[in-house]
């Protein structure tokens, strides 16, 4: 039971508050479960007896024409002209590096010597050379 299932109106006290659930043990053996009111002590046998809150539902304030508008700023060809689609583009856990001149290059970066890396999903499983330095 989640903590929103846990809320109950006591009908010993009448508060509105929570159920606690404890275990019944017969020795060391576990036999049941019982329900307690946190405020007052209440007993009850079982889950069926408790008075848990019915959740009223909330009210629909925002409807979907409510959200703002997607903004895509770059086309499709734009996205794929960065060092991180370039088959230069090293990746390290440590640094990411341009195989062409040995820098220091941000995956957002680009330069005018861009050549798209082989798209791994056509190389039928084969690993992008991005992926793993090859020996």
């Amino acid at each position: 039971m989640n903590l929103m299932s846990m809320e109950m109106i006591c009908s010993a006290c009448g508060a509105d508050t929570l159920v606690r659930c404890e275990a019944r043990y017969d020795g060391f053996k576990k036999t049941g479960e019982y329900f307690v009111c946190v405020s007052c002590g209440h007993e009850y046998s079982n889950a069926s007896e408790v008075p848990f809150k019915v959740k009223e539902k909330e009210p629909a304030v925002f409807t979907d024409d409510d959200r703002p508008v997607k903004i895509n700023i770059f086309d499709e060809s734009e996205k794929k002209q960065n060092c991180r689609y370039c088959e230069h583009y090293i990746k390290n856990p440590f640094t990411q590096r341009c195989g062409l001149n040995c820098r220091e290059v941000e995956a957002t970066g680009w330069c005018d010597k861009f050549h798209a890396a082989k798209d791994t999903k056509k190389d039928n499983g084969k690993k992008n050379s991005n992926s793993e330095i090859e020996a």
